[in-house]
């Protein structure tokens, strides 16, 4: 049996800000657990559900060197859905009423004690990992302390990592003094081939540098961090360890996300019967929101955090025209001041037209997935991004750009060969993902057949996660040799 650890700031179900918590959450229960042993170790923090806190059993304590003092490292476990989780508590780096605060020296000190607390619990909890699978930079000085401090002795010796990068734009930096001081780890560290990127530290770079292998969330996005516009001034680094980059999609929860189970939406349907039964969460979410109610007007949502990776200066820009068109606009999400005003104008100007729900909501998510004819994405760049392949799930049309996980995912319709599941354009311009809604709308109003066909094979898209747990344990094998 291989055992493998996932080490993470976060994960399903305990804390979640974001979608790396769905990959620490979903992935170890998708790997086969007959030939492997997945734990998973984050932080115990303090703003974790007390009815979650509830399933946590203390396990054993100790006093940790570390930043130049003897630190508690308290040790809890509790299993869920078959998981095994351990919990690293110390109530001076992880209480709060949040995840993450605004402080990155903070957040550099925290990460740095949970990386060192990650490799120091494993003889106390009697868990020998033959990999150690690391996630985004709060982890990135695991595999760096690996080939440091925990290199001797017989525990640690042939313990490989794996860091898996879910957006390379967070990238953990602040001044090489404070940060060798906070770590401890000797001057050697810190030069431009090792933890130094452009006179700081930079934590994820130790990890790229030091782990065994790199992975990243989508092929696409795999080859775009190796050039400059995609690569976050890492470019360099990952062009050189080509060898050992590889993308694995992300997947999601197809027992969550399922239309024909999910309490959530009004009107269950499935791939057979959504000709009939899909539109009558239309009608249902035009009348929550105040839409005129039409079975027949398309209706296109978004679902996004408001900001400008997702691409809505895009939107912004032709948002008026695209509002002259026969349809209807659905939008959820919190964000930038600028685009949460910029929706909220048009809610106001085209109010039969377009809904703004500016906040958050987890039920009306589902309900746009559900209702909508439908899907925009036009981000800037995207590492893999989870809401098309929702809205693939639901027989919701994605109309994407061409990056990272969009473009690997979604794959054009092609009228000729009658093929594709929704609709791309390829450069960052807002008249090419204007013409791109319009093709989506000519077939939507025009050839409604071949929009049907077009949910039925998005609906027969498979990204549930066990398809990525293969590739993941395909690489574990790599590695393991």
């Amino acid at each position: 049996m291989k055992k493998i650890l996932f080490a993470a700031s976060e994960g399903v179900p305990f804390i979640k800000t974001g979608g790396l918590a769905d990959v620490v959450g979903s992935l170890p229960k998708c790997v086969d657990k007959q030939y492997f042993d997945v734990r998973v170790i984050i932080p115990k923090y303090a703003c974790i559900k007390q009815e979650l806190k509830e399933k946590m059993r203390y396990l054993s304590h100790f006093y940790m060197d570390f930043n130049w003092t003897s630190n508690y490292v308290g040790i809890f476990e509790a299993e869920v859905e078959g998981v095994h989780y351990y919990f690293i508590d110390n109530e001076h780096y992880f209480s709060g009423d949040k995840v993450y605060t605004d402080d990155p020296r903070w957040e550099i000190e925290r990460y740095a004690y949970f990386s060192k607390a990650v490799l120091s619990v494993l003889p106390v909890i009697g868990f020998q990992p033959d990999v150690v699978h690391c996630h985004d930079w709060q982890t990135g000085l695991i595999p760096v302390y690996m080939k440091e401090r925990f290199r001797g002795g017989d525990f640690y010796r042939n313990m490989k990592s794996v860091i898996t990068i879910h957006n390379l734009k967070f990238q953990g930096k602040w001044d090489t003094k404070t940060v060798r001081n906070i770590t401890g780890l000797s001057e050697y560290f810190f030069t431009a081939d090792k933890l130094e990127a452009y006179k700081d530290a930079n934590l994820l770079k130790g990890g790229i540098v030091y782990a065994d292998a790199v992975t990243t969330v989508s092929s696409t996005y795999a080859e775009e961090i190796k050039t400059p516009f995609y690569g976050e001034g890492l470019d360099g680094l990952l062009r050189a360890r080509k060898n050992d980059l590889r993308g694995i999609v992300n997947g999601i929860d197809y027992t969550e996300f399922n239309p024909e189970t999910d309490g959530k939406i009004v009107n269950p349907y499935n791939a057979v019967n959504f000709r009939k039964e899909k539109v009558k969460n239309k009608h249902a979410l035009q009348q929550e929101l105040n839409l005129r109610v039409d079975d027949k007007k398309m209706m296109i949502g978004i679902v996004s955090r408001l900001t400008d990776q997702k691409g809505l200066d895009l939107i912004a820009y032709v948002m008026d025209e695209l509002c002259q068109d026969d349809v209807q606009l659905v939008v959820l999400g919190t964000g930038e001041e600028r685009y949460e005003n910029m929706f909220r104008h048009f809610d106001w100007k085209y109010a039969d037209k377009v809904s703004a729900n500016i906040y958050y909501s987890d039920a009306l998510s589902h309900k746009i997935y559900a209702s909508c004819d439908a899907f925009l994405m036009p981000s800037l760049f995207e590492p893999c991004g989870l809401s098309q392949l929702m809205a693939l799930r639901y027989g919701t049309i994605p109309i994407v750009r061409e990056t990272g996980g969009l473009k690997d995912t979604v794959q054009p319709y092609n009228e000729y060969e009658s093929t594709g599941t929704g609709f791309s354009f390829t450069n960052y311009n807002a008249h090419e993902m204007l013409s791109a809604i319009r093709y989506a709308e000519r077939i939507y109003y025009d050839r409604k057949r071949e929009w049907n066909k077009m949910i039925d094979r998005a609906m027969a898209a498979d990204f549930s996660w066990h398809v990525s747990a293969a590739k993941y344990q395909e690489m574990y094998d790599w590695l393991i040799g």
